[in-house]
């Protein structure tokens, strides 16, 4: 295998350059439907192992077929789920990014300044405050890393000498991500030993019986190891009630981490921020970068208070990661992973490029979007408001269809995607604004497109 001839290369990125432009045109407005998989590209994604290859410019328009026909998330009434927007600035980091193939795991120079520079924009974004930190692939591994660390506070030295007969507890919401109870699992805790805490008002953690959950396991010899909040819980939007909780962990010296993969960067604005305002009091907290400040999958940040409980957690010596007396803790002393990619330079060129104004900016336009989408949906007779949107999450069904079925005819249409959730043995669609790219005029076009879909179903009894 050899490098690409010179001017191969500039035919490559010639040809990337135009796929480029066409996808991100395409992604200013949204498209009528999503094309199917041809019968040519299923053949082809059928074939064996090739022998030989084809040239870069063929391979790259092969590949751009395949992503035309695959659902997009960048697309401004893509709303299922937590999307990932693809800032185009992000798009073009990647690809500088991976073209140095920069391993971040140890000392390389000046991308370990870029990842400290974005930990401390990052806390400086949220209102953290002081502390280290880490970047990861997504909000699963964060919450794990720092799970991880809260696991070696609560009993030291459990890295080494296992879980043996230690019984310890987690707290969170009873709608909190499933990643906290794989974490346990990973941890050794065991699923059984997540307390799923009920919820008291606007969906949020209930406080009181967080406390006294935790106090229930300490008489009964259980240590309590940590406490998730989440802050913008993936079905609703809700945000547990951060100041109460950390009063609660600190009277009982129990770390508190803060699941905000997805709402956490609403911290910053104006209309969501008084949600956040003890975050400055929280041991740990999860971002997803690649959710609400609209980078490309994946690069999530773990902040955390006292930088030394990751280097407790994961610190080791071995003879093939020399330590310097007087440098910086080597990333994998901090974290789980050893091939590491310079993942914040896309976070860093979204700051640098854009500024924290215009990224504030569009997260507040989202929280007005997923305002206005309740305000349509409360004044129309035939749609019934399931959820009040706290942050960008707006759940609500059609009175006279079943729901279910609809949100799979709406996924066919695809006019506008929205995803199916159930609340409180509710069906209902569930729409989540985060993309800087929807518009006002998308929101509205979202509803016309869920009345028109719902009139061609049969009406429910």
């Amino acid at each position: 295998m050899t490098s690409l001839r010179l001017e191969d290369r500039e035919a490559a990125l010639a040809t990337l350059e135009r796929l480029l432009l066409e996808s991100w045109r395409g992604f200013d407005h949204a498209r009528e439907g999503q094309p199917p998989l041809s019968d040519e590209l299923r053949e082809l994604l059928g074939r064996p192992l090739p022998e030989t290859g084809v040239d870069a410019i063929a391979g790259l328009d092969i590949a751009s077929a395949i992503l035309d026909a695959s659902i997009a998330q960048p697309r401004p009434r893509y709303l299922a789920y937590v999307g990932s927007s693809g800032l185009e600035i992000g798009v073009l980091a990647d690809a500088l990014m991976s073209c140095h193939d920069v391993n971040v795991a140890v000392s390389a120079g000046g991308a370990d300044l870029v990842e400290r520079q974005v930990l401390r924009w990052v806390r400086e974004f949220v209102g953290f405050g002081t502390g280290g930190g880490v970047t990861t692939s997504g909000g699963t591994v964060a919450n794990l890393t720092a799970l991880t660390a809260a696991r070696e506070h609560a009993a030291p030295g459990v890295r080494k000498t296992g879980m043996a007969d230690r019984r310890m507890a987690l707290y969170c919401s009873s709608e909190a991500h499933y990643s906290v109870v794989r974490a346990a699992e990973v941890l050794g805790l065991g699923a059984d030993a997540v307390r799923p805490i009920p919820l008291g008002p606007h969906r949020a953690m209930d406080a009181s019986a967080c406390a006294a959950a935790i106090d229930a396991d300490r008489a009964a010899g259980i240590t309590p190891m940590a406490v998730v909040a989440t802050a913008g819980t993936t079905l609703t939007g809700a945000v547990d009630p951060l100041g109460e909780l950390a009063a609660i962990c600190a009277l009982r010296g129990v770390w508190l981490h803060v699941d905000g993969a997805y709402g956490l960067p609403a911290a910053a604005t104006p209309t969501a921020g008084p949600l956040f305002t003890a975050l400055d009091r929280v041991d740990s907290a999860t971002v997803d970068a690649h959710k609400w400040l609209f980078v490309p999958k994946a690069c999530s940040v773990l902040l955390v208070r006292d930088p030394l409980a990751l280097r407790g957690a994961f610190a080791h010596r071995e003879a093939y990661i020399p330590h310097m007396e007087d440098e910086e803790a080597h990333a994998v002393d901090q974290t789980l992973e050893y091939s590491r990619p310079l993942r914040a330079l896309k976070l860093w060129l979204a700051f640098t490029v854009h500024g924290a104004g215009a990224v504030r900016d569009a997260i507040e336009r989202n929280l007005g979007e997923a305002r206005l989408l309740a305000d349509l949906v409360e004044a129309d007779d035939e749609l019934e408001l399931v959820t009040e949107p706290v942050l960008s999450a707006v759940c609500f069904r059609h009175r006279r269809v079943d729901n279910r079925r609809l949100v799979r005819a709406v996924q066919e249409d695809a006019r506008a995607f929205l995803a199916g959730a159930q609340v409180d043995g509710v069906d209902c669609l569930r729409a989540c604004f985060v993309n800087f790219r929807t518009t006002d005029d998308d929101v509205r076009e979202t509803v016309r497109v869920v009345k028109d879909v719902a009139a061609q179903l049969p009406r429910s009894s």
